[in-house]
């Protein structure tokens, strides 16, 4: 209910809010169970007992928060606003799997302005009715975000993402450092936008992003956005790659000389703790998504006990998979408490800090939002507190409001948000943003976004060409002819045959993990980490990924065959995140060793291999002879020339195979 007070001598305030609990979050994390809050412009002009408040201001616009909470507005210090379009495109995967595999080629087909300035208005509005009058982004077309959280009059940092490869808004680094640099130029100096940089991470970028995005930030004076030490995968790859856990090699590289906010920190080590505080970086914890994504959980305890600033985020609608920062609230109270054994590691009224003072404080704007206190911007949220579930109401220890705020409140108990002395929630209306016609815009462009992605789960090729960046889709025909050799030394001595000529030799150990899906006609997927094994010893590794046809293309004499692979190129990810990723019915292995022999015949190159299958271990010695063919006539020709170098090899007809190894050795489960 508004209320009105007109009285002649006291000072004017645009909108006092009265009657309501207040959680000031100051220092001393005042409380006043009877309180006013009094709002000129954009600012909090009074704090006090209603009577007070009243005595020094009166207003047209009194609103009567019986029954509700005061507080300031919450704080989601690390999210993807646009990433609310994605929202369930692809859950229940590891982090490694869910973005390269599904969220960038997605990313990289539908991401453009207009995408992200539909997909902030829908997360804005998401928001503003959890509570939320202030984000930290990290995303693309930032200018758009801005522009959308600007008509809902949000406050954020908006981080423009920039990574060493290609993303929807640049096709280099250099595209991005320039967008980044107009993007602050432009918003510098805005009332309720703050612009920055937000290199992905350390190993999205390089050393020369991070230094100019340092130089851009510091230079501004804004903050710079990071995600840091999120997996094990990570830290241990970058351990293993520089010599240095990611905190100390950024602390190196002068990265931490920004006011840096780095997201998730879940694999952080002591050292990695003590040099974060040390350079003031702001952490923020992402207890949803981490989880969702089984990245792990962050050491909140052991960072709050070193007066760290941790503020909270729920991340990206699209691994999270909601922006509601009373959930998080009480996720990384219960959280922290089963990490470490102890029941007061983090209790409410240190999960509220996290996402209002100690949020603002990471964010390093806690001058000016954060906490109820004259002279801060007025972000405040008012939340009912009559709910079945909010009751009863008891005072036994002081901290019982907190308590009933963070365990049991929803964010649909939330009433009225005002931001920079506006208000853009009132008795639960949003006033900002047309809910219908966004949602309904929502709606239409993921029908795109549905299609395309479920048109490339039925297709094996698509999805390896999805995650394979720019290369593209290639065909390679190969003859072929393999057989067990009666003789090793027979080989061997054969092989020198005048009419031949050895033009490279190579030992290397081979381990092949076969792919099968329930639909033979897409084919089988092969990963193979090929050894080779130099003079001195040491093993060189390569790794690639080849998706080979369904059936073989023909057969000739001698049992030569012709076969097809579809797609070959080079993995640079783990076994692991294949097998995750194009989720095989079923797999199977084989490890070899080779001894590889390119040879000339008739001008004609081939390659000869010797192979000793080791697993599933065989006796036998088998002959595989190779050559690349373009045309009908160029295989009949070179199925030929095969045949006479199995007769010079001294092969016999009856030893010879048609089927691969894998066929050979393995039955097919079906």
């Amino acid at each position: 209910m508004d209320v009105t007070n007109t009285n002649p001598g006291r000072a004017w305030a645009d909108i006092i809010l009265v009657n309501g609990t207040l959680l000031t979050m100051d220092k001393e994390y005042s409380i006043l169970h009877d309180g006013a809050v009094a709002i000129s412009g954009r600012d909090i002009s009074a704090v006090g007992p209603p009577d007070v408040v009243l005595a020094h201001y009166q207003s047209k616009h009194i609103i009567d928060c019986s029954d509700c909470i005061i507080m300031p507005g919450l704080i989601n210090a690390h999210t993807h606003l646009p990433m609310s379009l994605l929202r369930g495109l692809a859950d229940d995967l590891r982090l490694d799997v869910w973005l390269h595999g599904y969220i960038i080629p997605v990313e990289r087909e539908f991401v453009n302005p207009e995408f992200c300035f539909l997909g902030t208005q829908l997360s804005c509005a998401e928001l503003i009715r959890s509570g939320v009058t202030c984000f930290a982004d990290m995303y693309y077309f930032e200018e758009e975000v801005a522009w959308a959280a600007v008509q809902a009059g949000m406050r954020g940092i908006c981080g423009e993402t920039i990574t060493k490869t290609p993303t929807p808004d640049a096709s280099d680094f250099e595209v991005s450092l320039r967008y980044c640099s107009d993007l602050i130029s432009h918003w510098s100096g805005h009332e309720t936008i703050i612009p920055a940089p937000a290199p992905h991470s350390v190993y999205m970028c390089t050393d020369e992003i991070l230094r100019r995005t340092t130089q851009m930030a510091v230079a501004a004076n804004v903050p710079q956005l990071i995600h840091l030490d999120e997996t094990n995968d990570e830290t241990v790859n970058w351990l293993r790659t520089t010599g240095q856990r990611p905190a100390r090699w950024l602390e190196d590289q002068g990265v931490l000389a920004a006011h840096t906010v780095a997201a998730h920190c879940v694999h952080a080590s002591e050292e990695e703790l003590d040099i974060l505080k040390n350079n003031d970086v702001g952490i923020i914890h992402n207890p949803t998504s981490n989880l969702k994504l089984a990245s792990g959980i962050a050491p909140v305890a052991q960072m709050l006990s070193r007066g760290m600033s941790v503020g909270l985020g729920t991340d990206g609608c699209a691994s999270n998979n909601d922006q509601d920062m009373l959930e998080e609230m009480r996720l990384a109270a219960l959280l922290s408490k089963a990490a470490v054994g102890d029941p007061m590691a983090v209790p409410a009224h240190s999960a509220l800090a996290m996402a209002t003072i100690n949020g603002a404080r990471a964010l390093h704007l806690d001058d000016i939002i954060g906490s109820l206190e004259v002279g801060k911007r007025a972000d405040i949220a008012v939340v009912r507190m009559d709910q079945l579930y909010q009751l009863p109401r008891f005072e036994t220890t002081g901290q019982n409001v907190y308590s009933r705020l963070v365990y049991a409140t929803k964010s649909s108990d939330v009433r009225d948000v005002i931001i920079n002395g506006k208000i853009v929630l009132r008795d639960a209306q949003l006033l900002t943003i047309d809910e219908s016609r966004v949602m309904a815009q929502a709606s239409q462009l993921t029908e795109g976004v549905n299609h395309f992605f479920v048109a490339r789960e039925h297709s094996l090729l698509d999805k390896l060409v999805a995650i394979g960046g720019s290369l593209e889709q290639r065909e390679m025909y190969e003859i072929q002819a393999k057989g067990v050799i009666a003789s090793l030394d027979g080989f061997l001595e054969a092989l020198h045959d005048s009419k031949l000529t050895v033009t490279l030799h190579t030992s290397r150990n081979q381990y092949d993990t076969y792919f099968f899906f329930d639909d033979p006609q897409q084919g089988r997927l092969r990963y193979r980490e090929d050894n080779v094994i130099e003079e001195n010893g040491t093993l060189t590794p390569s790794y690639t990924l080849t998706l080979v046809g369904p059936v073989k293309e023909a057969e000739y004499e001698h049992s030569v065959v012709l076969s097809r692979s579809r797609f070959t190129a080079n993995a640079d990810r783990s076994l692991r995140f294949y097998r995750e990723y194009f989720n095989p019915a079923y797999v199977r292995e084989i490890t070899k060793h080779r001894e590889r022999y390119h040879i000339r015949y008739q001008g004609v190159d081939f390659a000869v291999n010797i192979d000793q299958i080791t697993l599933p271990a065989q006796p036998q010695v088998y002959l595989e002879i190779k050559s690349r063919t373009w045309s009908e006539q160029d295989a009949f020709r070179k199925a030929a020339l095969i045949g006479d170098l199995l007769s010079i090899l001294g092969t016999n007809p009856r030893d010879m195979r048609i089927d691969a190894y894998i066929d050979l050795f393995h039955d097919d489960p079906a």
